[in-house]
């Protein structure tokens, strides 16, 4: 662990023995906010949306700082991904907007870089046995560990796994919408991803 990282673990450390929305707390988060700033060690990006997706990420911070596990990584590590999924999610909304405008549906293409947790993604769906009972009904072939495997980035569109399913996109979007991405989610959870 390099000397940023054993600070900023100490300084959380501190802040979670500090009273809740004490002045003490909230110098230990400020000083942690101007410590990662000042390494540059946060994820840079040209996009539109960084300035709000890099506020969401303090904020993040400040709420979630108690739960940060130092056993599972780094502290910028662990708000880098988290400002990586934000992103990724203006600019997805931005997309279906763009499409519901022009009456279209539409894949979102992943991320042009995957995101640095996708092979730990990846080896829980591949191991995770329970995902393969959730299908869609009457398509035991068609569940959430094949679906979200082939989801995740590189992406296969909708319309490819609607024609190689034979069955509707509305149908799949919709299953993994309700079934796979709430249990993708959680595990994110788990793993501070989120």
């Amino acid at each position: 662990m390099d000397e940023l990282e054993g600070q900023l673990h100490q300084l959380i450390k501190e802040a979670c023995k500090a009273m809740p929305g004490s002045s003490d707390r909230q110098k230990k988060l400020t000083k942690i906010i101007r410590l990662i700033q000042k390494s540059g060690k946060i994820w840079r990006s040209s996009s539109p949306y960084y300035e709000d997706a890099l506020q969401q990420t303090w904020l993040h911070l400040c709420r979630n700082f108690h739960v940060f596990d130092p056993e599972r990584g780094n502290v910028t590590t662990w708000l880098n991904v988290h400002l990586q999924w934000r992103l990724k999610d203006y600019w997805s909304i931005e997309q279906q907007q763009k499409a519901w405008m022009h009456g279209e549906m539409i894949d979102v293409p992943a991320a042009v870089e995957p995101p640095p947790m996708l092979p730990t993604v990846k080896q829980w769906v591949e191991a995770n046995d329970e995902l393969r009972v959730i299908h869609i009904h009457g398509h035991p072939e068609v569940n959430c560990q094949v679906l979200i495997l082939r989801r995740l980035p590189p992406e296969t569109n909708w319309k490819t796994l609607a024609t190689e399913f034979n069955i509707s996109v509305s149908t799949l979007s919709s299953f993994y919408q309700r079934k796979c991405l709430p249990l993708l989610r959680k595990f994110g959870e788990s793993q501070g991803y989120l």
